[in-house]
């Protein structure tokens, strides 16, 4: 069974470990997302988010002291100023990719960023996939991106009425801009 200190999170064998990222873990993360991405952006990404003091919180599946999955998360501001958590990269390896890890993996960032206090998240990414996890179109709620990526621009609030309704344009960390992301 999996062993994670967060409700919510389901076992899925028993070795497998999903827990906030500690010192010594960054070379197996960056393993992760090179293996994961087609280039190594979102790799770059992870770093500059980590040295820029920014990744406030970084998911990892730790299977026997190897880290087989990664989520990580980054502040983002609404034009109005509201703070809120920008989910992504989403990394796990091929060979333990459609067992539920990276679900796993998000179900726990997202209730450690709300339980850090932040009250909405965002994600550019697949409305299929993040919809089970309680993200819809970012349009719906008067919020847009740099990007231009509706729909897939997606927001969620993490407390009840938790969502910065109507707060204009969200913009991700400088690193996404600085790494070349």
């Amino acid at each position: 069974m999996v062993f994670c200190i967060f409700s919510g999170v389901m076992p899925m064998d028993d070795r497998t470990i999903i827990r906030r990222e500690r010192p010594g873990d960054e070379p197996g993360i960056r393993t992760v997302n090179l293996a994961a991405f087609p280039t190594d952006a979102e790799a770059r990404l992870v770093d500059c988010l980590r040295a820029a003091g920014s990744l406030t919180v970084s998911m990892v599946a730790d299977l026997d002291g190897r880290i087989v999955g990664h989520a990580a998360f980054s502040p983002v501001t609404a034009a109005n100023g509201a703070l809120g958590i920008g989910l992504g990269p989403v990394a796990v390896l091929e060979s333990h990719r459609r067992h539920g890890l990276a679900a796993q993996i998000i179900r726990a960032g997202l209730e450690s960023s709300r339980a850090a206090g932040f009250t909405w998240a965002v994600v550019l990414g697949g409305p299929a996939y993040y919809g089970r996890f309680g993200f819809a179109v970012a349009s719906r709620f008067g919020l847009s991106d740099t990007y231009d990526a509706a729909p897939y621009f997606q927001a969620m609030s993490l407390i009840p009425d938790g969502l910065p309704i109507g707060a204009g344009v969200v913009r991700y960390h400088a690193a996404f801009a600085d790494c070349g992301c």
